[in-house]
């Protein structure tokens, strides 16, 4: 199955809020989300307009959606700029594969143009690119592995469960 690997634009912000609010109803939200699918659920429509709308149009993060042939939105991975850092890095704060889309390498081109996406940009000229995983998220830890990303060491807890971790992973430039 081939994709159109693209960034979302702010007049789709409808159809980015349904794919958010179907991972976060996926099976697998409670780990992979610190959003819950209750509160996402009812954000103002204002709230997913400012999503979708890229960092060049007043947006905190570009999101990439994997689009099939017949139209539908397959997944997605958003990414945004920290500016803040002691490095300068962009973050993957949101990736989603549906699962009838899973297995296809959708995944791996949404993260392609995600981390070609952070190595592009100008100033402040990114040297990483980082993401925090879940200890029980075993099947995304051992996917950013794949796709060059390296444990870190740093943890934090989750804020959902402070009793569980999550672990940072990062990709360098140079690495990828």
């Amino acid at each position: 199955m081939g994709y159109v690997i693209r960034p979302v634009t702010a007049d789709e912000w409808k159809r980015l809020k349904e794919l958010r609010l179907a991972a976060l109803a996926d099976p697998v939200a409670r780990v992979a989300f610190h959003e819950t699918l209750e509160a996402a659920a009812g954000r103002p429509d204002a709230f997913w307009q400012r999503r979708a709308s890229s960092p060049d149009e007043g947006g905190a993060a570009l999101t990439f959606v994997g689009e099939a042939a017949d139209g539908t939105w397959g997944g997605m991975v958003a990414v945004l700029v920290e500016e803040d850092e002691e490095v300068p890095q962009t973050h993957v704060v949101g990736a989603y594969v549906r699962p009838e889309h899973r297995g296809t390498g959708l995944a791996r081109e949404l993260f392609q143009a995600a981390i070609e996406w952070s190595w592009g940009l100008g100033e402040p000229v990114v040297e990483r690119v980082r993401l925090w995983v879940h200890e029980e998220n075993l099947r995304a830890e051992a996917f950013y592995r794949a796709v060059g990303f390296v444990a870190t060491g740093r943890t934090l807890a989750d804020p959902k469960d402070p009793g569980a971790l999550e672990r940072e992973m990062a990709l360098t430039r140079g690495r990828a």
